[in-house]
């Protein structure tokens, strides 16, 4: 019942993000364009991969190894806020959606190594679920901090963009990148904790002993 659940709200934030009425927004403002992003890699990525876990559990090889989960997760985010592709994204309707795909094929790429077993995975330690997340949140806290704190406006279409709110271009840079931060960091450490505290249990520490 809860992985169908889980499939439910997933598809649900796939549909919020990159079909629905609000999904325009993201023209409009940073901030809906980072939590459209949001959406897809954070949201209805773990929560369909969840969901449907059983259908995909013959699924493996490089694509399911922790580094190249890594990578594809971390290279997606930063290439699609290069000021070149971005406005690449913005101008064109089918590179607008090849965008939207691959950042929900690069968050289903990311979540697999902590959503599946890892040893299935890799022949590492559960260890690396925590080292594997808080390095993720690096390059991401990297390109918030620039977006919150740089000073000057990086993507020419929000100066011209129609905006529904009275929020300066600026502004609403720095309210995407605040939301990027703070985001990201609860939503990778989380995991993160709940594996260490269950590694650290004494009940996990007595199975071992036996």
């Amino acid at each position: 019942m809860w992985r169908i659940l889980a499939l439910t709200i997933g598809l649900l934030a796939l549909w919020i993000a990159a079909a629905s009425p609000l999904a325009v927004l993201d023209h409009q403002l940073l901030t809906f364009h980072m939590a459209q992003h949001l959406l897809l890699m954070t949201v209805a990525a773990p929560l369909i991969l969840l969901g449907a876990m059983s259908r995909l559990q013959g699924l493996g090889g490089l694509a399911a190894h922790p580094v190249f989960c890594w990578l594809a997760g971390t290279i997606t985010v930063i290439a699609w806020h290069v000021p070149s592709l971005f406005e690449l994204g913005m101008h064109s309707a089918p590179w607008h959606a090849f965008e939207h795909a691959t950042f929900f094929a690069a968050g289903m790429l990311f979540w697999w190594p902590v959503i599946q077993p890892w040893p299935s995975l890799a022949r590492s330690p559960r260890w690396g679920v925590p080292l594997y997340l808080f390095l993720a949140t690096l390059p991401c806290d990297a390109l918030s901090a620039f977006l919150a704190f740089c000073g000057r406006v990086v993507y020419p279409h929000y100066l011209s963009a129609h905006r529904l709110f009275d929020i300066s271009p600026l502004a609403d840079q720095e309210c995407a990148g605040a939301l990027m931060w703070v985001w990201v960091t609860f939503v990778y450490l989380a995991p993160a904790a709940v594996v260490t505290l269950r590694m650290l249990s004494p009940q996990r520490q007595i199975l071992k002993a036996v």
